[in-house]
């Protein structure tokens, strides 16, 4: 047998009697690291490091955290905020995008009301694991999300047993300085891992995981927001094709009622014409019918002047 396989199965026959990760038990403390605090975690970017961000690069910077320090990635991401936040939040998919996450799923979901004191507005508990070539470590994570302040933080459920010793972590998501439809987004995270887990696996957790977590946020945030453009792209063009086809359907029948009109109008131009015509005919006639009587009534008056003076 080759012995690396061998000594993978020794490994993992051994973990299998530590593991003990349980949805019913509680874990064995209440937390041996400090959770982060949310809000800005107001790092310095210099020159070198928004050189880093323009390249489309991770910059990795550390935070003080009680006498020591955490590390933190920073990432440019081509995708608004809303879309960002919708890959961080969407837990029940993170199989389907995190590295070595082989399941995850929301096991409760509490909305918060919140107040002037306290921001958070929602606290979202998710069984995840997490996979390795000889071992599978399951945990569970409380989330705690503050959309006022732009931040997640999270921590054990010490309500269950998990196969992390602890963990804690932290999002910032803001709009890029100077791009509004593009996000700034900033993690960092820290794990306490049992003697029994594999150097090679604590290793992972506290460095690699680091740039992997950004990583997989910046790909996925800007697939979806490529899709949601195209889509509305496509949306526009349908909508376009529409109104142009009301609108030669409109101009048709615009035409077709000015035609009507325009016949009609010329139909009554025509009326008015001959009726014009016809008064001023009936109006001549009238004169010359008047006329006529006053000749008459002329001859009349003259015939009369005549027999009277013959008469006398």
């Amino acid at each position: 047998m080759n012995l690396l396989l061998f000594f993978h199965l020794l490994i993992a026959l051994h973990l299998q009697h530590v593991q003990a990760s349980s949805f019913t038990e509680p874990h064995d403390h209440q937390g041996i690291v400090s959770p982060f605090t949310p809000g800005d975690p107001k790092i310095a970017l210099d020159q070198k490091a928004l050189g880093i961000l323009a390249s489309g690069k991770p910059y990795q910077t550390q935070i003080q955290s009680g006498t020591g320090g955490r590390g933190l990635v920073v990432q440019d991401v081509d995708a608004p905020t809303d879309i960002v936040w919708g890959r961080i939040l969407d837990y029940d998919n993170y199989a389907k995008m995190v590295p070595k996450t082989v399941e995850s799923k929301n096991y409760k979901v509490q909305n918060v009301k919140p107040t002037k004191k306290d921001s958070l507005s929602q606290i979202i508990y998710t069984r995840m694991k997490v996979g390795f070539p000889v071992l599978k470590l399951e945990f569970f994570v409380k989330h705690l999300y503050y959309p006022e302040l732009n931040s997640l933080t999270w921590t054990l459920d010490y309500s269950k047993k998990s196969d992390f010793n602890d963990s804690c972590g932290f999002w910032f998501v803001i709009p890029h300085p100077e791009d509004d439809q593009r996000t700034r987004l900033f993690y960092s995270v820290e794990v306490c891992m049992f003697d029994w887990v594999p150097k090679f696996v604590v290793d992972f957790m506290s460095t690699k995981a680091l740039t992997d977590a950004t990583a997989w946020v910046k790909k996925y945030s800007e697939m979806e927001y490529q899709k949601q453009r195209e889509i509305s792209i496509q949306q526009q063009k349908t909508l376009s094709s529409a109104v142009s086809k009301a609108n030669n359907g409109s101009s048709r029948q615009v035409n077709t009622k000015k035609e009507g009109f325009f016949a009609k109008l010329k139909f009554w131009g025509k009326s008015k014409a001959a009726a014009e015509k016809e008064r001023k005919l009936a109006q001549e006639k009238e004169m010359k019918k008047m006329l006529e009587e006053a000749a008459r009534r002329h001859a009349e008056e003259e015939a009369r002047k005549k027999i009277f003076v013959s008469w006398t």
